[in-house]
C-alpha cells in the first residue's frame, strides 16, 4: 500500500529542502558549476591570456569527460576585455549578473581585477589565481581572494637586491606603464633604493600601453648612467625595448622584469634580441625542464592539441585550472562558497609543472612564497636563483 503523508504542504516543502544538500552561492546546480574569466584574448597581454584560457578549457574538458567533480561538470565562460577597462566592466557584469558564475578564475590585468572586486564581493564570488601579481590582489578583505604568486612588488625588491649585490650595481631606473602594474614596480625599486645606501633610484620613463618607440627613453636613461632598468611593460614592448637597446649600443644595460615579462615568447625572439633579460616568477620555465616527467607529459599533450610548444600562458592556465579543481574535489558534493573557501585554504602540495610548492591557510591566501629569478640565455630562460 502506498503511504500518503498527512503533513500540510508547507511542512512537506520544508522536509524536502532539509533532505537536499545545501548549496549556497550562485553558479552551482545539481549537475554543473559555472566559472568565469575576464581576460585579454586580443590586446597587448593576449600572449598570456589567450593560451591560459585555452589550457584551462582543455583541463576542464578532460575533467568533464571523466565525469566531472562529484557529478558536476564545469562550464567555463570567458569574456575578452582586450585590456580595456570599459570592456572589462561589461565582462564582469555579464558573468556575475547574467551568467551567474560561482567563481572567477585567471582574470587578467591589475586594474581590471581591482574594478571587478567591487562587483564580485557583494555577490560572494571568489577570485582565484588572477593573471596579475599585484599586491592589490590580496588587499583586505582577503576572504574571497586567492593569488598563487608573490607580488610584483616583492618580486622586484628581491630581484633588485640580488642583482645589485651580485653585480655591484648602484643606479636603478624604471620604464613602466603608469597603471597599478607599473606603479607597483616603480614603488618597489624606489623602496629598495631607499633601504640600500649603495643604491640610488635615478630616473624613469612612463609609456602608453600601445607605445612602440623607445629610442628617446633609452637615450635619456643611458645619459643618467642607469645600470639596471626595471620594466613593467607589455610583452611586445619588452621585446622592442631589448631590440632598441642593442641597436643603440646599450646592451650593457641590465633589464629586469617581474612575472609580467617572464614569457616564453620573449625568450624565443630570433637572433638573440632578448638575450640577457632578467625576469621573476613563481614557476621554472618549461623548456628548461622538457626532459622531466611532468613537464614532458604536459608538453606532449599540449602539442598534440595545438601543434605548438606550450608557452608561459598555457602553463599558467593549467596551474590555475588544476588548483581550482583540486579545491572542488576537497569541498565535496555539498558545495557552497564556504566549503570551497575552506578547501582552497587547505591546499598544500608540490606542483611539478611550476617546480614550486603551493600552500594556503586561513590567514595566508598567497599560494607560493619562493620567487624564481631567471635570465634569457641561448633562447631559453635559465634559472639564476630562488629568492625569499
Amino acid at each position: 500500500m502506498k503511504h500518503i503523508s498527512k503533513l500540510p504542504p508547507i511542512m512537506l516543502a520544508l522536509a524536502a529542502l532539509a533532505a537536499t544538500p545545501a548549496l549556497s552561492g550562485q553558479g552551482v546546480s545539481d549537475d554543473e558549476i559555472i566559472v568565469g574569466s575576464v581576460n585579454d584574448l586580443s590586446g597587448p597581454f593576449s600572449a598570456f591570456g589567450a593560451p591560459a584560457v585555452e589550457a584551462a578549457q582543455r583541463h576542464f574538458d578532460a575533467v568533464n569527460a571523466a565525469g566531472g567533480i562529484h557529478g558536476r561538470t564545469i562550464r567555463f565562460i570567458v569574456e575578452d576585455h582586450a585590456y580595456q577597462m570599459p570592456k572589462a566592466i561589461q565582462g564582469y557584469n555579464k558573468l556575475i549578473n547574467r551568467d551567474g558564475v560561482f567563481a572567477m578564475l585567471l582574470s587578467l590585468g591589475t586594474p581590471m581585477n581591482i574594478a571587478g572586486f567591487n562587483l564580485m564581493e557583494p555577490k560572494n564570488i571568489p577570485n582565484l589565481t588572477p593573471l596579475s601579481a599585484s599586491r592589490h590582489m590580496l588587499d583586505e578583505p582577503i576572504r574571497l581572494r586567492f593569488s598563487v604568486s608573490s607580488s610584483y612588488y616583492e618580486q622586484m625588491r628581491l630581484a633588485t637586491d640580488y642583482l645589485t649585490r651580485t653585480h655591484g650595481l648602484t643606479r636603478i631606473c624604471g620604464m613602466y606603464i603608469p597603471s597599478d602594474f607599473g606603479k607597483e614596480m616603480k614603488e618597489a625599486a624606489v623602496d629598495e633604493a631607499q633601504a640600500n645606501p649603495a643604491l640610488s633610484y635615478v630616473a624613469e620613463t612612463s609609456h602608453k600601453v600601445d607605445e612602440a618607440d623607445f629610442v628617446g627613453s633609452l637615450q635619456k636613461l643611458a645619459a643618467e648612467e642607469c645600470e639596471l632598468i626595471g620594466l613593467a611593460l607589455s610583452v611586445r614592448q619588452v621585446i622592442t625595448v631589448m631590440a632598441t637597446a642593442k641597436k643603440l649600443g646599450l646592451a650593457h644595460l641590465k633589464m629586469i622584469g617581474t612575472s609580467g615579462s617572464f614569457h616564453t615568447v620573449i625568450a624565443k625572439v630570433p637572433e638573440g634580441v632578448t638575450e640577457g633579460l632578467y625576469a621573476t616568477g613563481v614557476w621554472a620555465d618549461l623548456a628548461a625542464r622538457a626532459g622531466e616527467e611532468a613537464p614532458a607529459a604536459f608538453i606532449a599533450s599540449h602539442m598534440e592539441a595545438t601543434g605548438e610548444f606550450p608557452g608561459t600562458g598555457a602553463l599558467l592556465g593549467h596551474i590555475g585550472a588544476t588548483s581550482f579543481t583540486r579545491a572542488l574535489e576537497l569541498a565535496g558534493r555539498d558545495l557552497s562558497v564556504e566549503s570551497f573557501l575552506a578547501a582552497v585554504e587547505s591546499l598544500d602540495y608540490y606542483d611539478p609543472l611550476m617546480d614550486n610548492h603551493v600552500s594556503y591557510a586561513a590567514d595566508d591566501h598567497q599560494g607560493v612564497d619562493v620567487t624564481i629569478l631567471s635570465v634569457i640565455e641561448d633562447g631559453n630562460w635559465k634559472e639564476v636563483a630562488r629568492l625569499q
